[in-house]
């Protein structure tokens, strides 16, 4: 049996077509059969698809979209207050009866939010962005006592192998391609060197990944799955402002760029990461401004946040990766879990005819 025969059972049944992809000549996708890795029994989701847990970019309805329609949804905690955690997760619950995760970034950990969210009992508790004085194992230790799974997200082999030590039962490979804070190492060599340094335990491929192609291509470098953040920012759940779900669809990928600009401005402290930002009027203006910058920290966060609200793609924050460039339509969440499923289920039956048998 070849590699790839091996990761789709396929079902021999007439299947019946149930997912249409807008924005391509009206291509139908096939219910999927079983495209599956070793995580997805680990996990209890049908497809190795997870939704990156992105702070203020996720939302219950999101979340439980994700998860009901067989991928894993993650809630991102970052700044969130401690009271919100159990009716979050309650909608979360009315949405699906199905796993799904909660993501905290571990060097601004709110200690009452974590605590909060425990007491949930979350499935998958994911970690990420640690300083390096923190000790994970107390963190991931106080998850597993609530049950979850940990999983831990990184751009770095090294920090993998740490957490790993800590008790992580899945590491994340973050690639430089992604958006929002990223390291500074692509996905395509990032993904194998962990799966290497970490083996046997499984390793999910984020960063650049937007459909099945991207799926087949992370399985082919020995993930398990694929995290994925800004193809779901463009669906119905997503919280963002419709200006910006548009801004992503008319982005080629070209015009995203890594900066530290969004960190200055806003007085914040990451360890080890740069933004991967839709470069805009906001960003052009400050770039090589630095100090500038600095001493209108308190006007560009006011500034920043009206511009969220209002809209405003030129002079607020769109942090999207460079993935945006494949991203052509605003679907529901489940559709995407779906689609995905079945592109590389397509991609898969055909790489399993090539080569000698």
């Amino acid at each position: 049996m070849r590699r790839f025969d091996s990761i789709v059972a396929h079902d021999p049944s007439p299947r019946p077509l149930t997912a249409k992809k807008r924005g391509s000549a009206g291509t139908l996708y096939p219910k999927v059969g079983m495209i599956k890795t070793p995580l997805c029994d680990r996990l209890g989701i049908e497809y190795p698809i997870v939704l990156g847990g992105m702070g203020s970019g996720t939302t219950p309805e999101l979340v439980s979209a994700v998860s009901e329609a067989g991928g894993l949804g993650t809630l991102g905690m970052n700044a969130r207050a401690a009271e919100d955690a159990a009716p979050l997760m309650a909608k979360v619950r009315q949405g699906t009866g199905k796993p799904f995760g909660v993501n905290f970034l571990l060097f601004n950990l709110d200690e009452a939010a974590f605590a909060a969210t425990l007491a949930e009992r979350p499935p998958v508790v994911a970690f990420a962005w640690a300083k390096p004085e923190q000790n994970l194992r107390e963190y991931f230790q106080r998850a597993h006592d609530a049950g979850a799974l940990v999983m831990y997200q990184t751009g770095s082999v090294p920090e993998a192998r740490v957490a790993l030590e800590a008790g992580a039962e899945v590491l994340i490979a973050q690639g430089s391609e992604g958006g929002g804070h990223v390291g500074l190492m692509g996905t395509l060599p990032l993904v194998p060197m962990m799966v290497d340094a970490v083996s046997p335990a499984p390793v999910l491929a984020a960063g650049g990944i937007a459909d099945g192609r991207g799926l087949v291509a992370a399985l082919a470098l020995g993930a398990q799955g694929v995290l994925l953040g800004t193809r779901f920012l463009a669906t119905p759940e997503s919280p963002l402002h419709e200006n910006f779900k548009a801004a992503i669809l008319a982005s080629d990928g070209h015009n995203t760029e890594l900066t530290n600009i969004p960190d200055i401005g806003r007085g914040q402290l990451w360890p080890g990461a740069m933004a991967r930002v839709i470069r805009n009027r906001f960003i052009r203006r400050w770039s090589g401004q630095d100090s500038a910058l600095r001493a209108a920290q308190a006007e560009i966060t006011r500034s920043l946040a009206e511009a969220r609200k209002s809209g405003d793609v030129e002079e607020g924050l769109l942090m999207a990766g460079q993935d945006a460039g494949l991203i052509h339509d605003i679907v529901p969440a489940g559709e995407i879990v779906r689609r995905i499923a079945g592109e590389a289920e397509k991609v898969l039956s055909g790489l399993s005819g090539m080569g000698p048998g």
